[in-house]
């Protein structure tokens, strides 16, 4: 699904990754653990086309990754319709005046023509139908959540990237969004530093170090070993 071969990515003159080499194949789960700062957020703004390699080459598929790339307007749109990305800061991803047309956008700027089923069947899914006229912005943390899954969601992607997706949501919340990903038969790479829901997440897991550096890729049994996780900064 997605190939990095020696990648170096800098940002304001900090080396973010140097030399970062990485496969993930079509129906992983994969869980991205890491210390605030080591690099998990740029990871996946990169798998989603929004930063781009300075060196060495990105592959979605068989096509190049790059600015060149995403200007061509069929690779684009295949692109937007295959990957979705769940942003951190929820805020950063509403912009429409009510919930209903904040779900439909995606649909609606990709030319499906089944728009509302789409969005009241996710809209469904994740507890939001009675909130459908309702204006984003005024609605709770967990239900902002909520609504950006459900965005992503309703364009059918073959993977789906999350960063920190259940900051905001109560325990109730949490333990139906872990059910939905074990039961996504789509490729998923959610990064997060919360070690309590994180061996629900996937199978594998990846770990960077502070400096964005993999110190562990492999079998989740054998990822949450004490020395391990004090070398990555996740534990004290």
């Amino acid at each position: 699904m997605f190939k990095i071969n020696d990648v170096t990515l800098k940002r304001d003159d900090n080396i973010v990754f140097e030399n970062l080499n990485l496969t993930i194949d079509a129906g992983e789960k994969v869980v991205l653990l890491g210390v605030n700062g080591s690099g998990k957020s740029t990871l996946l703004k990169l798998l989603n086309g929004l930063v781009f390699v300075q060196k060495g080459e990105l592959f979605f598929e068989d096509t190049a990754l790059t600015k060149k790339a995403l200007k061509e307007k069929q690779t684009n749109e295949y692109f937007r319709k295959s990957v979705g990305l769940v942003f951190q800061n929820i805020d950063a991803m509403l912009f429409n005046p009510t919930v209903y047309d904040e779900i439909a956008f995606g649909p609606r700027q990709l030319g499906f023509d089944d728009v509302d089923a789409r969005v009241r069947n996710y809209a469904e899914l994740f507890g939001l139908t009675p909130y459908l006229q309702s204006v984003p912005f005024k609605l709770s943390g967990g239900q902002k959540q909520k609504i950006a899954l459900a965005c992503v969601m309703s364009l059918s992607p073959k993977v789906l990237l999350l960063d920190e997706p259940t900051s905001a949501l109560d325990p109730a919340g949490t333990a139906k969004f872990l059910d939905m990903i074990a039961a996504l038969d789509i490729t998923t790479i959610t990064a997060t530093h919360n070690l309590t829901i994180a061996p629900r997440l996937g199978e594998r897991v990846i770990i960077l170090d502070e400096k964005g550096k993999i110190v562990y890729d492999g079998k989740s049994e054998d990822a949450y070993e004490i020395d391990l996780l004090k070398l990555a900064g996740l534990i004290i």
